[in-house]
């Protein structure tokens, strides 16, 4: 159980030109491939590299964060995605009954829903907090979504609900950015393109940190929120999803195999910016925070 342990998280740093992964505890950071070795776990370079065999990994993380040493300490350093290497990445659309209702389907009831995803390219969109998120080219309707993220820990291919959270070995917070005007394609046959609506390069913040699913507990009882230069936009709660995350698993297992490490969004509440046509500007800060996971703030750049 959580509270045999002390609690952590996994993070990764830019330290002198190199990607360092860190295991946090109690604030602080330690290098993450020493602290494992000192518990007999070699060869962990990088977050990623936990997911191969989560619950291996996860007994020798509970025992390293015991043992940290403050000659492994990370001095300050810029913060990165605590996972820049995810598998796929996966994203349940509308998966709120507030965002369906400001988005223009007030009234809709689970039954008459249907559970859809979307992809993000993992290598390109995935960036962490600060000056790092670029307006997609030619968008004049960039807009934000608070979303809770998960990784998953164990392979999943056809499982149940009641199996389906674990799968999952952490949480993190992510944003989807989205332009919304290349979303739509009202004179073509397919009417919307979801390609190039939120595939673009660095639109998939995530961070700050990856929080065990133990020490996080039920994602539906987690609150969102996220503001734009200090302004609150969206304050909602994980309880209003559509579906539950251990849904989302499920659903998504019978369409593909999930495999460890791959990265799944599961919805935003009510408060993006399309309804009132509020967009994103170059230099515009965003904050977004989950109970339980902190807050991620990036800042929007110039097209590049």
């Amino acid at each position: 159980m959580a509270d045999k342990h002390k609690h952590w998280s996994l993070a990764t740093f830019s330290h002198d030109g190199q990607t360092v992964a860190a295991l946090e505890v109690n604030g602080i950071a330690y290098r993450l491939k020493p602290s494992l070795d000192r518990v007999g776990l070699h060869g962990q370079d990088q977050v990623s590299d936990l997911f191969h065999d989560w619950p291996r990994a996860l007994a020798a993380l509970h025992k390293a964060a015991t043992q940290v040493q403050a000659s492994d300490a990370l001095p300050h350093a810029p913060r990165l995605a605590p996972l820049i290497y995810p598998g796929k990445i996966l994203c349940a659309g509308a998966n709120y009954f507030d965002h369906l209702a400001e988005m223009g389907m007030p009234g809709a009831k689970k039954e008459d829903q249907r559970l859809f995803f979307f992809m993000k390219p993992p290598r390109n969109a995935v960036v962490g907090e600060g000056h790092t998120v670029h307006m997609p080219i030619q968008t004049q309707a960039f807009d934000w979504e608070v979303e809770l993220a998960l990784v998953i820990g164990k392979t999943a291919r056809n499982v149940t609900v009641e199996q389906a959270l674990s799968h999952v070995a952490a949480y993190t917070v992510a944003i989807d950015f989205s332009a919304r005007d290349h979303n739509r394609a009202p004179d073509t046959f397919y009417k919307l393109d979801w390609v190039a609506g939120k595939g673009h390069d660095t639109c998939c913040p995530m961070g700050p940190s990856l929080i065990p699913a133990e020490f996080f507990g039920d994602p539906q009882q987690t609150a969102l929120k996220l503001a734009v230069n200090g302004v609150l936009k969206q304050n909602g709660h994980a309880k209003d999803m559509i579906f539950s995350v251990a849904e989302q698993i499920s659903t998504a297992s019978r369409i593909m195999t999930l495999d460890p490490g791959d990265v799944l969004l599961t919805g935003t509440p009510a408060g993006v910016g399309a309804p009132h046509k509020t967009f994103l500007s170059v230099g515009d800060k965003v904050d977004a925070e989950i109970a339980g996971v902190g807050k991620l703030s990036v800042s929007i750049q110039a097209s590049r």
